[in-house]
């Protein structure tokens, strides 16, 4: 008999991590914690490294690189939030481990250096999006792929066109009608910038022209994504919206973990609604398009500037209408740069000072684009 998988969750107290260790409770035979960080709550685990405390403190960082290069463990699943995920993940892909990536932005910053740690083992995506499309594509020749369609939920503020986006609250921005996710990710839903870095994302983990990958709304959130083929036919991911079913389907691949979640009833699926996106109302996946095009280090400006903007509105800074503003001001001060790991960090680095000098200098809070 073979032993469970030793995963490591970089992560663990967030949104995803506990989701993620519910799915490893539930599979004692196929799946074991063998580390885990946490940041100021505890997992209330117990596993072979348990590290506390934030990326960027040294001892923290020493013992998260201990941790994903220890021999014994198998598979890292990395859930920290933010483009703080980076480091460790390159470094789990430098020692051989196979990588389950629930965050989005490492893709978003360093795509090309990350594909090419990753080699011929590539990533095993945990976005409900790029899993749906990963399992669509599994047998499949790339060059028979036509296109991509990434769909998305539209967040709160999608069906309320007359809503006025400078006048959302906080609360408002974080009632995401569909999945339980953390603040971060769920305002990201709401300015749909979200689907932007999830073009970027998909553009580098399946090697699809960006022009080949488009979004619609479908705000059921029951068909996670589709791949169309050359030949006019279409594959579909079906599934509730619940987050440990691509949890799930990375931590066993190439099984299956038995009962992940609840099989969605066909007869329930009568009401399916699928709608372009506006982007003039919406316009952060025009903008993520635009900065992945350009490069020089541009996704890694549009992803710390978001970041930035995220915090912002949190706190009361700006407004939500700020928040793509913000990220669009950026794109266009920034003079470009490299794309080696270097030059990525520092464009990563000016952009968070553009935007934190720009809202302590905007009395509306508000950068101009």
């Amino acid at each position: 008999m073979t032993r469970p998988v030793n995963v490591a969750i970089l992560g663990a107290t967030g949104s995803i991590g506990q989701q993620a260790l519910d799915v490893i409770d539930r599979n004692p035979s196929r799946l074991r914690l063998f580390g885990l960080t946490e940041g100021r709550r505890s997992a209330r685990r117990t596993a072979d490294h348990m590290i506390q405390g934030q990326a960027g403190d040294s001892d923290f960082d020493a013992r998260v690189e201990a941790m994903v290069t220890d021999p014994r463990c198998d598979l890292v699943l990395v859930a920290i939030p933010g483009a703080r995920a980076l480091a460790p993940t390159l470094l789990a892909l430098k020692a051989g481990k196979e990588v389950a990536l629930a965050t989005k932005e490492v893709l978003v910053m360093a795509g090309a250096l990350v594909m090419k740690a990753a080699g011929e083992r590539g990533l095993r995506p945990v976005d409900s999006e790029h899993s749906a499309i990963w399992q669509c594509l599994w047998g499949e020749r790339s060059e028979h792929v036509r296109r991509l369609i990434i769909t998305a939920s539209g967040g709160p503020f999608w069906a309320h066109p007359d809503l006025d986006l400078d006048q959302v609250t906080v609360d408002q921005a974080l009632n995401h009608p569909r999945w339980s996710m953390g603040p971060k990710v769920t305002i990201d839903s709401a300015t749909l910038m979200n689907k932007g870095l999830e073009v970027i994302e998909a553009h580098h983990l399946f090697g699809i022209a960006l022009d080949h990958i488009s979004v619609s709304i479908h705000p059921q959130s029951v068909v996670h994504s589709v791949v169309e083929f050359i030949d006019g036919s279409m594959k579909a991911q079906i599934g509730r919206p619940d987050m440990r079913l691509p949890i799930a389907v990375a931590l066993g691949y190439p099984e299956r973990l038995p009962d992940a979640v609840p099989p969605a009833q066909l007869e329930e699926l009568s009401g399916l609604e699928f709608h372009a996106l506006d982007e003039s109302r919406f316009p952060s996946v025009r903008l993520a398009r635009q900065a992945a095009v350009a490069g020089q280090g541009r996704p890694a400006v549009l992803n710390a500037a978001n970041e930035e903007a995220v915090n912002a509105f949190l706190v009361g800074a700006i407004p939500f209408s700020g928040i793509v503003q913000t990220v669009e001001a950026a794109l266009n001060a920034y003079p470009g740069g490299g794309e080696s790991l270097p030059e990525i960090l520092e464009a990563d680095r000016w952009a968070r000072e553009f935007v934190k000098a720009g809202v302590r200098g905007a009395p509306s809070g508000r950068l101009k684009a």
